[in-house]
């Protein structure tokens, strides 16, 4: 009768093997649980579709009462306007046709030092009011456009982002037609001196208030102050102030007036701190995602 055998060495070697990858499986698990339980802000008001792109693409129809995570982009519909409450007691209410990311956003109200609100508005309008990360750590926060940055100085803010009209686009082709038309004159040496940056580059009225908006950033300070800025040059606007900024190759300008800046969202979003105030301890209705793969 033979004796059992010893385990070899090799179903040692495996069985370390085993433990460790059991052992990252859960690691991964908690981690991806910790990341999945981190929440940016809540949906607190909203007249219309919402809809959410989540980092990993997949795409979400937001409710009432629907969680807004650090890394998703939200996009408004033709009629919608909703009102983002963050964390740290700031909102972000969107207007319709509306594309905005939230690229970053931390705040632990016992931990100053990791606080980070980074957002980046694509297209449309938006009303932002600070909150307590902004008010403490003013510099952590920044909203990107395609013209400009606009950082916070403690503020009450709108935002709107009007894309190339169809003729614009056109102008820009012609523009950039023109220019490199220029560049290859000016290579003969008979031909006479031209200044091909001053031809496609020529200066650009600042808008006024009637008829379409040319393309470019347009910003009005409620409250508080604001700073823009670009490549090609800052400027601080005060409350009460309009600015414009065409591109990120012009610096931004001040406007005399309001140029045509439209933000009407409906009554309810006015109340909607003095509601959320007296209704605190309600309780909260289900939120429903839906989920759109």
């Amino acid at each position: 009768m033979s004796l059992p055998k010893k385990p070899t060495a090799t179903r040692h070697v495996a069985t370390k093997s085993l433990i460790k990858g059991l052992m990252l499986l859960v690691f991964c698990c908690v981690a991806g649980a910790g990341w999945a339980a981190q929440v940016a802000g809540t949906i607190t008001q909203l007249s219309g579709p919402l809809l959410a792109k989540k980092a990993d693409g997949a795409v979400r129809v937001l409710s009432l009462r629907s969680e807004v995570e650090s890394g998703d982009t939200l996009m408004t519909e033709k009629n919608t306007y909703a009102l983002v409450k963050f964390v740290d007691n700031s909102e972000i209410t969107l207007k319709p046709g509306t594309t905005f990311k939230v690229e970053n956003f931390a705040f632990d109200a016992g931990k100053p030092d990791g606080d980070q609100a980074s957002f980046s508005l694509v297209k449309g309008g938006l009303r932002s009011v600070t909150g307590l990360l902004g008010k403490r750590n003013k510099e952590k926060f920044s909203m990107k456009t395609p013209s400009a940055t606009i950082g916070i100085r403690g503020t009450t803010f709108i935002a709107d982002v009007v894309e190339p009209s169809a003729e614009e686009v056109a102008v820009a082709v012609a523009t950039r037609e023109a220019y490199l038309m220029a560049s290859t004159a000016s290579l003969d040496a008979l031909a006479a001196p031209l200044k091909p940056l001053m031809l496609a580059q020529g200066p650009t009225p600042p808008p006024t208030s009637g008829g379409a908006l040319p393309a470019g950033l347009y910003v009005n300070v409620l409250d508080g102050m604001i700073n823009v800025s670009n490549p090609a040059g800052a400027l601080n606007f005060s409350a009460g102030q309009f600015g414009y900024t065409r591109n990120n190759v012009m610096p931004p300008v001040m406007v005399p007036n309001n140029p045509g800046i439209k933000f009407a969202p409906p009554p309810a979003f006015s109340s909607n701190t003095t509601t959320s105030a007296s209704g605190a301890n309600a309780p909260k209705p289900a939120a429903v995602d839906c989920e759109v793969r």
